[in-house]
């Protein structure tokens, strides 16, 4: 039976949180994510506000899984360049998807010199990717999922960065023999020999793509090629992968780990999801706009200021 004297009541409603160590608290506020503290956590009181400007709160930055289409897509590159500025220049690790743009890119290189991880997911827009990892010689991750990207953008990264020791570069993968293309495959064995983890998810690499792979990059470790459709591990090939290659994950092995949309066939993934929708997710035309024409639009233009 617990012994301890009860706390009286009263006493604990009225503790007063602003009186914890300031390395406790700010402990408390790095569990936030930048969203929550650049729009709530910094306004609660002027102690909060000057943690919040404290540059060791932004050595990590994640702008993911934000309701990107419900406002204007600016409002978060401002947010993420006022991140990016509270830093001071100590920022280790980036992770942006949806909105990230040449601009923001760029922002970002020129103000991080020591940056690590670099992931953009669903960034569509992005040309400079060879000209902001000239930036980044300290480059050890870099992901780059369902982003327009270049072989010679590849080439640049293993060129520039010769730390890098994990890639992601995903795409949607398709069966049709016309996106079959190991210029990608042979741009990464050719320039990044040191790579330990390799992601490139719908791929269109061939065998002769990823023998290149296995030759060029010798330390690798972990290699994902799920929804790489123009592979067959049947032969000497996929031996060579078993042996090689401490986790391996195939063309056809599961992908629920994954949040993305594997492949452009989208027929054969149509069973996977149909039943996650009820009648509400298929009302007419008719039907969605006079459910519209009910519903109250709020204002928010210039409620957020982060200059």
């Amino acid at each position: 039976m617990d012994s301890s004297p009860p706390i009286p009541v009263g006493e604990e409603s009225s503790r007063n949180w602003l009186e914890l160590p300031r390395d406790v608290t700010l402990t408390i506020l790095m569990k936030l994510g930048a969203v929550e503290t650049l729009d709530h956590a910094q306004f609660v009181c002027k102690l909060w506000y000057n943690l919040c400007k404290d540059p060791s709160m932004w050595t990590s930055i994640e702008l993911d899984n934000i309701d990107y289409y419900a406002t204007d897509s600016s409002r978060y590159e401002k947010m993420a360049q006022n991140a990016v500025d509270r830093s001071c220049g100590c920022l280790v690790s980036i992770s942006i998807e949806h909105f990230a743009t040449d601009h923001l890119l760029m922002y970002i290189a020129d103000r991080s010199s020591g940056l690590k991880c670099l992931r953009f997911a669903c960034c569509y827009s992005l040309s400079e990717i060879s000209n902001a990892v000239k930036k980044l010689p300290l480059l050890e991750e870099l992901e780059l999922t369902l982003c327009s990207v270049t072989e010679e953008e590849i080439k640049a990264v293993g060129l520039s960065c010769p730390l890098i020791k994990t890639f992601k570069l995903n795409h949607q993968g398709s069966r049709d023999p016309y996106f079959a293309n190991d210029k990608e495959a042979f741009y990464i064995a050719e320039t990044m020999p040191r790579l330990r983890n390799l992601q490139i998810i719908g791929n269109g690499l061939t065998n002769s793509g990823l023998e290149a792979l296995l030759n060029g990059c010798t330390y690798l470790e972990s290699l994902d090629i799920r929804s790489c459709f123009h592979i067959d591990l049947s032969g000497d090939l996929g031996n060579r992968c078993v042996e090689q290659i401490k986790c391996l994950q195939r063309p056809y092995d599961p992908t629920d780990d994954y949040k993305f949309v594997t492949s452009t066939d989208y027929e054969s993934d149509y069973d996977d999801y149909e039943n996650d929708f009820d009648d509400a997710d298929f009302l007419s035309d008719d039907e969605y706009y006079e459910f519209s024409e009910d519903s109250e639009l709020t204002d928010t233009e210039g409620m957020f200021d982060y200059d």
